[in-house]
């Protein structure tokens, strides 16, 4: 008896425990610190100008060297993630609202708007989310605003294709039949039963997608069409450094890697919590 009990409790490991969970974990709380408290990890400001330490290497004054106007790239990367979090947070809320209600119209509405939603959906689906947020900000411009509209409306198509599939199962389930029968209106029934058990996949998603909206804006900046130098974000830092890769790549190496990281953290503590919430748990 003794035996099966400690097979047992070799055998049961708490998913949320595992290192799968806590490493990402860990990083994202780090991250989220340094958006609250970033003078905790650095005490140089990310706009200090000192031109006696122009491109200076990585060394005990500035631990990752220094830039083109011997600004900390330390410090800079640090202030910068409030920024550059801010906007994959921001559009991802922009897109999940935006999905659920486009989602919820493509399997709700009227036939002929039903038919014309999914056909607009699947046109947007055909396109990568990059082109669509290129596409948005020809429109409305640079800026920290713009980009964060942009990767946010770039996105609404993902989620509403993942939203219509949900409604169209919840519609479908025992309970609606009986709110039906109990004669509910319909309103009661899509905000009382099929919104809220749709929304719940899409909440993992969700976090999924923070990591992906910043890559994305990200990677706008970093083309010159997002936000603009000397803002300190990432994807702008980044874009920088380019031109000193020859002589000074420590400008680059540094925001580079904390971009992929961070994706890295965020996308893997997503499809960790998918998979434990899929499990029930266990």
């Amino acid at each position: 008896m003794s035996e099966n009990v400690a097979a047992v409790r070799l055998t049961y490991r708490n998913p949320w425990l595992t290192p799968g969970t806590l490493i990402p974990a860990l990083m994202v709380l780090l991250l989220a610190a340094t958006v609250f408290f970033p003078a905790l990890f650095t005490r140089w400001q990310p706009d200090d100008v000192d031109f006696s330490a122009i491109l200076q290497p990585p060394g005990a004054a500035h631990w990752f060297g220094t830039d083109q106007l011997g600004r900390d790239v330390w410090s800079r990367v640090v202030y910068g993630s409030a920024l550059s979090l801010t906007i994959g947070v921001g559009a991802t809320l922009i897109s999940c609202l935006g999905g659920i209600l486009l989602g919820a119209l493509a399997a709700l509405a009227p036939k002929a708007l039903r038919q014309l939603l999914v056909r607009l959906l699947d046109i947007l689906l055909a396109f990568p989310d990059l082109l669509l947020a290129l596409l948005a900000i020809a429109v409305l411009g640079r800026g920290a605003e713009n980009t964060l509209l942009a990767v946010g409306l770039a996105g609404i198509a993902g989620y509403a294709r993942l939203v219509r599939s949900q409604v169209l199962q919840v519609r479908l389930s025992g309970y609606i039949e009986h709110a039906v029968a109990l004669g509910e209106t319909p309103l009661r029934i899509i905000l009382r039963h099929i919104i809220p058990n749709t929304v719940r996949p899409l909440l993992i998603l969700a976090t999924i997608g923070i990591g992906h909206a910043v890559l994305a804006a990200s990677a706008l900046s970093f083309l010159g069409l997002g936000v603009t130098p000397p803002t300190a974000e990432w994807g702008a830092l980044l874009s920088e450094g380019r031109n000193f890769l020859d002589s000074a790549p420590w400008v680059s190496l540094l925001p580079a890697s904390v971009i992929a990281l961070s994706v890295i953290a965020i996308t893997l503590l997503g499809r960790r919590l998918q998979t434990i919430v899929a499990k029930g748990g266990q």
